[in-house]
């Protein structure tokens, strides 16, 4: 983030801040709701089980008590006296319907079946005979019994030929009511659930809808997870809060499971989700608002003087800044500005300063080279003008008083160029290579170069559009100071090479000299300055600096040791084809205007 600039840091804080509360807060609501749901839920269904067992043991108390009275009617003992099996299941319709009962039974006193009637699919005898024997052998009064997959509760009353001290016992009266949906719905109802009956792990009634009966078929591993505590099962898609109670029986095992739909409790849930998503948005969205209304008062002002403080960097003193935003970022803007104005008005006078000593610096230079000069042509020519001096001395002072005026010419022509380098180009295609060979020819015949051997050793064919006139000069200085630098050397040498690639020409100029002094280095552009040199006032590199710009390149030191310093003029490519463009625009609005002149004056 510490790249970032101040706006996108605050947005992104107060998006941060917004995503991380609202997430924070669902997750708390989240959990909280999630245990408030569980706890309800295993709260409903153990009083689901204590229910249902409060309710089968009032039923059951009931129906032991119509059994009782059933087993006092004289009509059915008479009929029972016959202990005739036909008889007795022709007489024992009457008793069935009067009952009310799902199931009626009637057996001999050993237990053996007479006959048996019941409501719903029909029950096979040998079923029936050994359900009621397991349910007698129970000793219970009230039994629950699987007769297939149908469930019963049965209450077995024996049946006596007068009074029970007698003992003479005619047999048993066995009534009983079906488990079936109705007595599920009521559960369930009571229950506030689903509830489902199980024998022997198949489902023998249950209030769950006919998709989830499959599911419900679970095997006894998984079964066995299913204990008095609730725990989540999944039954298709939707989750449930389970609980089981194992149901006392007799002739199989029964199970009561109790389940409640997590997912249709956790309704609120999601609603509450819902609702919290809903704010969480709306968050984000006002703290981006907030982050908008803050960038356009503090951090784009902000920007704005930052970006003015970069062009004042850059020398720019014009740049406008913006007057919105809050009042302390106006109040730093304002002073920003004041402080810039100040800082103008101390550069102007600067800037007056360093002219006046470049003027003084410049002064003493050229009144130093210039009486330097003017007293050498002064002296030989008063040599000459003396009678006994021979033709040979003449000759010599004559070549002394031509180097003189040489020094002089270049001064001069060196002043001329650096006054006139913010002067427009005169760009036309030039072959570099030849530009090259005709500096080297005329820098061969300066004094100081006489001496030295000055090579091309790569002069590649290019051309392109320059001023060959200041570009000419630009290679001639720095190889007059190449010339310059050897002196003293054992074996004074220049080599020049002129190559490119395809981005840039370079025009690399190579001496033997003693490198230049670490002390001017970073000065070495900046006019008036030199060292080690008898004669120059220190415009040679900056000349070449400021015409390698113009053509929109650089003049470079790329290496400097004793033995081997090199010089190089680098013209970028793009920079020269962008100034032939402007060069041939430029000619054409100059011909244009030509000729709009010659036009209006014309005689009418």
């Amino acid at each position: 983030m510490k790249h970032w600039r101040m706006r996108t840091t605050l947005m992104v804080s107060l998006l941060a801040v917004s995503l991380g509360l609202t997430v924070t807060c669902l997750l708390i609501i989240r959990f909280s709701v999630q245990r408030e749901i569980r706890k309800n839920l295993n709260s409903d269904l153990s009083h689901s089980l204590v229910t249902f067992r409060n309710t089968a043991a009032l039923r059951n108390s009931m129906l032991a008590r119509e059994a009782a009275l059933l087993a006092d009617l004289p009509s059915l003992k008479a009929l029972m006296a016959t202990a005739d099996t036909h008889t007795i299941q022709d007489g024992s319709g009457l008793f069935w319907s009067t009952s009310g009962a799902d199931f009626l039974a009637l057996t001999n006193p050993s237990g053996a079946l007479y006959t048996y009637s019941n409501r719903g699919p029909a029950l096979g005898s040998q079923l029936v005979a050994q359900g009621l024997q397991s349910c007698m052998s129970s000793g219970e009064a009230v039994c629950l019994v699987p007769l297939g997959s149908n469930l019963y509760e049965l209450s077995v009353q024996p049946l006596y030929f007068g009074p029970r001290s007698n003992d003479s016992q005619l047999g048993f009266v066995i009534i009983g009511y079906a488990i079936d949906h109705q007595v599920t719905q009521q559960v369930s109802e009571v229950a506030a659930a689903d509830v489902a009956f199980l024998i022997d792990g198949n489902v023998a009634v249950t209030t769950l809808p006919a998709s989830r009966l499959a599911d419900l078929q679970l095997p006894a591993t998984t079964r066995a997870n299913i204990t008095s505590e609730p725990g989540p099962i999944t039954l298709g898609r939707e989750t449930y809060m389970a609980a089981a109670a194992t149901l006392p029986s007799t002739g199989g095992h029964v199970e009561l499971i109790v389940l409640k739909s997590y997912d249709r409790a956790s309704l609120y849930l999601r609603n509450v989700n819902r609702w919290i998503l809903a704010l969480g948005i709306s968050a984000l969205f006002i703290a981006a608002m907030l982050a908008a209304s803050i960038s356009r008062t503090v951090t784009r002002p902000i920007e704005s003087l930052v970006a003015g403080t970069r062009a004042l960097g850059q020398g720019d003193f014009s740049y406008r800044f913006s007057t919105r935003g809050a009042v302390e970022v106006r109040e730093l803007g304002q002073s920003f500005d004041r402080m810039r104005s100040e800082l103008k008005a101390t550069q102007n006078e600067l800037l007056e300063i360093d002219r006046l000593a470049t003027i003084g610096r410049m002064a003493g230079s050229i009144s130093h080279d210039l009486r330097h000069h003017l007293s050498a042509i002064y002296a030989n020519a008063e040599f000459m003008s003396l009678g006994p001096t021979g033709p040979e001395e003449r000759v010599e002072l004559l070549q002394e008083v031509k180097e003189a005026v040489q020094g002089m010419t270049d001064l001069i022509e060196s002043l001329l160029l650096f006054s006139q380098t913010r002067h427009f180009l005169h760009l036309q295609r030039e072959s570099l290579a030849v530009l090259v060979e005709r500096t080297i020819h005329s820098v061969r015949q300066h004094p100081e170069c006489r001496d030295v051997r000055i090579t091309a050793s790569q002069l590649d064919p290019i051309e392109a559009t320059v001023d060959g006139s200041k570009l000419g000069r630009a290679v001639y200085n720095l190889i007059i100071n190449a010339c310059q630098a050897t002196r003293g050397c054992a074996s004074p040498a220049v080599n020049i090479s002129l190559t490119q690639d395809s981005e840039r020409i370079r025009v690399a100029i190579s001496d033997t000299g003693k490198g230049i002094p670490a002390s001017i280095r970073d000065t070495l552009f900046q006019p008036f300055v030199s060292s080690g040199k008898v004669n120059g006032i220190g415009l040679g590199l900056t000349i070449a600096q400021h015409v390698a710009q113009e053509h929109g390149g650089e003049t470079r030191l790329e290496r400097s040791e004793p033995g081997n310093t090199t010089f190089s003029i680098l013209l970028y490519k793009k920079a020269l084809a962008q100034l032939s463009t402007a060069e041939s625009s430029f000619n054409s609005h100059a011909v244009d205007a030509a000729l709009n002149e010659l036009q209006q004056e014309e005689p009418q």
